[in-house]
């Protein structure tokens, strides 16, 4: 697991920010946000500087982009 802020999770994401490269995105019940490639491969960050309301703006985000979320 990488703790991170809000802003270098979502620079370390943007280059894979589409379904040709992750599979899902969803919050464990930690509060964690997982990311499942496609090439079967997982990553778990624990974001330290946001609230819920900038999590679900990110899920909106992803959703946008055509990444399945699961809630």
């Amino acid at each position: 697991m990488k703790t991170c802020s809000l802003n270098d999770f979502m620079q370390e994401l943007k280059p894979w920010l589409d379904k040709d490269h992750i599979r899902k995105a969803l919050l464990d019940e930690q509060g964690h946000f997982v990311v499942h490639f496609v090439d079967g491969m997982k990553n778990v960050y624990h974001i330290d500087d946001c609230n819920e309301a900038q999590v679900k703006d990110v899920i909106v985000k992803l959703k946008g982009m055509g990444i399945k979320v699961v809630e």
